[in-house]
Parts: structure tokens; sequence; C-alpha cells
């Protein structure tokens, strides 16, 4: 089995991505009445979300016996899934605080996802858009990777039920989730 060690480290040379403008639109969206599968059971309906709500998207996390792979690293943006969602772990009761519900997003399906929250004691769950249905509806952008459509690193900051605020493009990612707690803070 690989050396795992470097899971939650960030290469020094990781190349930043730039802002390319593909989520411009979303600011001031409504959510669609469109329900996801999440690791929680069942599924949430994205049109009732609480009025606070979180939802940071990530393109994909690898099962900890895959090794790192230099392609994907050179990929803006694309490392860092496993880091950024320990960070939304550990900050998890401060956004709580601040009033808000978290929600990972990816294209991954829900076993695969299942796994990652029990092996990372996540305190939230996570939603799959294996089906690329919310990807479609709001236009997010989309990478793809050895045949797989992936999303995109970005957050979606959720009130009454529309896009208040847009995080894109993220980086570095092992810090979003603090950026993301002041941003909270200051927008009260």
């Amino acid at each position: 089995m690989p050396d795992r060690s470097d899971i939650l480290d960030l290469p020094p040379d990781l190349p930043a991505p730039a802002d390319d403008g593909a989520c411009d639109h979303l600011t001031g969206m409504a959510m669609p009445r469109l329900r996801l599968p999440t690791t929680g059971g069942g599924t949430v309906d994205l049109g009732r979300l609480p009025d606070r709500t979180v939802i940071y998207a990530y393109p994909r996390t690898r099962p900890p016996e895959e090794a790192a792979r230099d392609d994907w690293d050179a990929i803006p943006g694309a490392r860092g899934c496993t880091p950024e969602t320990c960070s939304f772990r550990d900050h998890h009761a401060e956004l709580g605080e601040l009033g808000a519900s978290v929600w990972g997003l990816s294209t991954q399906p829900v076993p695969f996802q299942q796994e990652m929250v029990d092996r990372l004691h996540l305190p939230f769950a996570l939603l799959s858009d294996e089906r690329l249905r919310l990807v479609q509806v709001l236009r997010l952008p989309v990478m793809d990777f050895d045949g797989e459509t992936l999303i995109r690193r970005l957050t979606l900051v959720i009130r009454g039920n529309a896009v208040e605020h847009v995080f894109y493009p993220i980086f570095p990612p092992d810090r979003h989730a603090a950026d993301v707690r002041d941003w909270l803070a200051a927008h009260q």
C-alpha cells in the first residue's frame, strides 16, 4: 500500500486556477426544486434548503490507497479536495454558529462519498450529482478527467433559496473554509 502521509499535504508548486468567468451568472439565481441523493440517506430538495446554506463543490476525492497523479496535480485548481473537506470539517462548528448548514457536492456516487464521510469523520453529509442534473440546471463549470465529468471547485452561499455569493476560483483549497467563515461573519 502506498504511503498516505501526503493525503492532506498540498505540493508547493500547484498551479492556481484563473477566474474564467464561468460562475458570473450564479449570484442571484434561485436554487432549483431538484432532489439529490446524500450520504445522510435519502435525498435533499435543493429548492428547500435551510435559510443559510453553504455548498462547496469539489472535483473528486481519491481513495486512500490511490497515489496522487502528476497529471491531476497539473490541472489548475484540481488537487486539494480532501484537505478542503477536512477544513470544512474543522470549521463546521464555527460555520454553524454563524447560522450556516454545510454540504459537500461532487459528481462521485454516494457509496464512494460515504467511504470518505466515514474515513474523515465528517459532521455533515455530501450530495451526489452523479447524473449531472444540478450541473446542467445551474450551468456549473466542469472539467473532464479520465472520462469523468467533474465539477470545478466552487462554493455557493445560499440564502432564502437563492445564491447569495459564489467563491470561484478557490485557491488554496485547504484554507477555503476559513475564507467562507470570514465572509459569513462579515455578512450577517
